[in-house]
């Protein structure tokens, strides 16, 4: 079955933005300096971009004739889940007492020399 052009474009659009908001949560992830913001750019980012993942499978589907129930439950349950996760796991840092700065490289730190 073909899909019409307008919504194979429009799922295609999604599917690029998504691709996008997943591929800087993970740069985020991978490059940003102490925990704290760590979890807060997988969080932020990847949630917008498996939400527009999920809108891009419900157009496909209800274009189709299909109705994206399982997708609609998805988005919401990550919605949900996502933000809360991230709460409690900066709360649970917090607690432990996580470091917000990240330790300075060996070779920054000039050496002492004894007198």
């Amino acid at each position: 079955m073909t899909l019409h052009p307008i919504v194979e474009w429009l799922a295609a659009g999604l599917l690029l933005l998504a691709s996008f908001f997943l591929l800087v949560g993970a740069i985020g992830l991978a490059r940003l300096p102490n925990f704290f913001m760590r979890i807060h750019a997988p969080t932020k980012a990847s949630t917008l971009g498996l939400g527009s993942l999920l809108m891009a499978s419900m157009i496909v589907s209800a274009a189709q004739g299909r109705i994206g129930f399982a997708e609609l439950l998805i988005t919401l349950f990550v919605f949900v889940t996502a933000p809360v996760s991230a709460n409690l796991m900066a709360q649970a840092a917090l607690h432990l007492h996580v470091a917000t700065q990240p330790p300075a490289p060996k070779d920054a730190v000039p050496e002492r020399r004894a007198t």
